[in-house]
């Protein structure tokens, strides 16, 4: 490799998605920035066919690269939902039902019109209610966990999630641990009225608590959201299991 080509370490996730766009694809050159220091890093090889077409063929070195980032990218999602996981047990633990993955309808503030508002979707990882009879005393609450500073600093950034959160109930951050063991953020990073979860020693705890709720009923489409869904396997599950195996 030249001197002067740039590292596999020095290249971005846009390198990596053109290198699996070569593979899936016939191959075909864009022939722009990232082609060119891609062919210079050796990722990429010309192939010229007897016709005198060039096409492209992703080498040895750029499919393990290819396969260590595809690594790297389910160990952070094996981390994150195993989190999610914990969160949700730790809920159930409390008395809660809770849900994982659903998708719900949240208003949130629509430009800079005063007032107006607008519908969106939001995906918190997970979403628990209060095992109550009356609707008013849910008390809804959305965790949303991250395992990766830089997936932390991104949703900051993102004041319209936040927002449609805030609009379901109650708002935490869930922050996971580095490979080191240490938190992958500050309490104080996080915005006002969120509370904070952090990962210690391979335990939660609660780091600030969040602003209080207002008490409000759940909007019906929340509920046929949570109608259609499964909850998360809860205390109750875990206990009868037990219960099973010791019969007899």
């Amino acid at each position: 490799m030249d001197a002067t080509a740039p590292s596999p370490t020095a290249l971005s996730q846009a390198h990596v998605r053109r290198l699996r766009d070569v593979y899936r694809s016939a191959g075909w050159p864009c022939q722009d920035l990232l082609e060119i220091e891609l062919l210079a890093s050796g990722l990429l090889e010309r192939v010229l066919a007897s016709s005198g077409h060039e096409s492209l063929r992703v080498t040895a070195a750029g499919l393990a690269l290819v396969a260590a980032g595809a690594q790297r990218n389910r160990a952070r999602l094996s981390a994150h939902e195993d989190l999610v996981e914990r969160v949700a047990r730790e809920m159930g633990r409390a008395g809660r039902i809770a849900w994982r993955g659903l998708a719900l309808r949240a208003q949130v503030p629509a430009g800079e019109s005063e007032g107006a508002m607008q519908w969106c979707i939001c995906k918190p990882d997970v979403f628990s209610i209060r095992n109550t009879s009356v609707a008013e005393y849910v008390e809804p609450v959305v965790h949303e966990v991250k395992v990766r500073r830089s997936d932390l600093l991104a949703d900051l950034r993102q004041a319209a999630k936040r927002a449609a959160y805030l609009d379901l109930g109650e708002c935490w951050y869930v922050l996971g641990a580095d490979a080191r063991g240490r938190c992958i953020g500050d309490p104080g990073e996080i915005p006002d009225g969120c509370g904070v979860m952090v990962l210690e020693q391979d335990r939660l705890s609660v780091a600030r608590p969040a602003a209080r709720a207002r008490r409000h009923a759940l909007p019906f489409g929340v509920w046929m959201a949570l109608a259609r869904a499964t909850p998360a396997a809860g205390l109750d599950e875990e206990c009868q299991g037990l219960l099973a195996a010791n019969d007899g």
